[in-house]
């Protein structure tokens, strides 16, 4: 059980709300109780959002790619960096950065995380003898630090544009559309040891890295559940896929794919207002991924048309530079705010500008996972984040500001428990596997960069 002061349902505030936990899902919910003995008792309860697209190991290269080396770097010059780092990464190693990378994230707020999962095979190209050898890495990261987990195996075919050829590391992500079948396979049945909210989807990586005839095929090995697709990230990649296709990316997608609410296009940054209004009526949610993509120099996503047009959309971690929920949401609406030299602009008509992007990020985030959750309501998975109104960067707001003061003005460690699926995997702060999983990140990295 536990015994929230004050909860965010979906009708409003509530107060004294004691909720109970039933196989991972949030059972009953009864406003006005009493808290009783044995109670996790908080302060103010949240529904956690989920992570809708993080790529795990490029954790380890955080801090290792900032300093500007001579000409122009972008993402281009950053890609291929990320390469290199791929010539030396273990399964072993692969493991203990998605175990530090997801005890992070539960600790910045986030209950779940849908994983981007390319690197498939060993350096060089050559498959593993487990073709599944490194996402099952993954869902043992995951099971070790209790994050809800969807899966997502990547489809990666081609080094670029045109079907180039695969090159230096991109041969570690490369499968034909046979290969990706058997992959998913063995990923679905691994995943079945893991909890019953694990969840496993399919990910054709990018128009630029995919055979277009594929795009269906795997969209039906997805067999209804989530479909996650990187789109018009950068101005080169819109060009090059218009030069090859003789359309934009949205533009192509929509013509040639059945998008729907099952589908999940990472970034979007650079859409004309024509195919924002168009991507958002096809219910499909926008995985924004703010942090990144200012890192990266991507450029900004259209907000406001976007949710004018009513679209839905979540946070991401991507890269995983820096993990926080509440950085990625103040990055968002920032984003919007330094474009179009104005404030307050993720919100639609009059209203809390907090308070529109945690709810809108907590309801397009499970949509994006596949995941029964986004509110506080019996039968969601119990997907639920603590904060203590009474921290300083908290204490002098109005409860009706505390949603605004949480996004745009709290400090790290204002998250005191969370809950993914009713597993209590945070508290007073910290991750319970904290430390072991702390210890197996430094010895794999001082492997890592030995070999460096």
């Amino acid at each position: 059980m536990i015994f929230a002061r004050r909860a965010l349902l979906e009708t409003g505030w509530a107060h004294d709300v004691r909720i109970s936990l039933e196989g991972g899902r949030i059972g009953a919910v009864r406003i006005g109780a009493g808290a009783r003995p044995g109670d996790a008792a908080v302060d103010t309860l949240l529904p956690a959002p989920g992570n809708l697209h993080s790529h795990t190991f490029q954790r380890a290269m955080a801090g290792m790619t900032e300093y500007r080396a001579k000409g122009r770097d972008n993402f281009w010059t950053w890609r291929e960096l990320m390469y290199r780092f791929l010539d030396r990464l273990t399964p072993d190693q692969i493991e203990a950065i998605a175990a530090l990378a997801f005890v992070e994230m539960q600790e910045a707020g986030f209950a779940a995380v849908a994983e981007f999962h390319y690197v498939h095979h060993q350096p060089g190209g050559q498959a593993y003898d487990n073709i599944a050898e490194t996402g099952e890495r993954i869902m043992a990261a995951a099971s070790a630090t209790g994050i809800g987990l969807t899966h997502l195996p990547v489809l990666y075919t081609h080094g670029g544009a045109g079907q180039q050829a695969l090159a230096g590391g991109q041969k570690r992500f490369g499968c034909d559309i046979t290969a990706f079948a058997r992959l998913l396979e063995a990923s679905r049945a691994a995943a079945r040891a893991l909890p019953p909210d694990t969840v496993v989807g399919v990910a054709p990586h990018s128009l630029r890295a995919i055979a277009p005839a594929d795009l269906g095929p795997v969209a039906a090995l997805g067999a209804g559940g989530p479909v996650h697709m990187h789109i018009s990230e950068q101005p080169k990649e819109v060009a090059d896929v218009n030069a090859w296709l003789g359309a934009r990316p949205v533009d192509w997608l929509l013509a040639n794919a059945a998008v729907d609410a099952h589908w999940c296009l990472i970034h979007a940054s650079h859409m004309t207002e024509a195919e924002t209004l168009a991507l958002a009526r096809s219910g499909a949610v926008a995985g924004l991924c703010a942090v990144t993509e200012a890192n990266l120099g991507d450029g900004p996503f259209n907000g406001p048309d976007w949710i004018g047009a009513g679209g839905a959309y979540g946070i991401g971690t991507d890269s995983n530079i820096r993990i926080s929920a509440l950085d990625e949401l103040r990055a968002v609406e920032y984003a919007q705010r330094l474009r179009d030299l104005a404030r307050n602009v993720m919100v639609v008509g009059e209203g809390s500008v907090g308070a529109s992007l945690w709810r809108g990020a907590a309801r397009g985030g499970a949509q994006a996972l596949g995941r029964r959750s986004g509110a506080i309501a019996a039968g969601n998975w119990a997907d639920l984040l603590a904060v203590d109104s009474g921290h300083p960067t908290l204490c002098a707001l109005a409860e009706e500001q505390l949603l605004d003061g949480l996004v745009f003005a709290a400090a790290p460690g204002v998250v005191s428990d969370l809950w993914s699926a009713g597993r209590h995997q945070v508290r007073q702060g910290r991750h319970i596997a904290r430390e072991a999983v702390v210890a197996g990140y430094r010895r794999a990295m001082a492997q890592l960069m030995a070999e460096i």
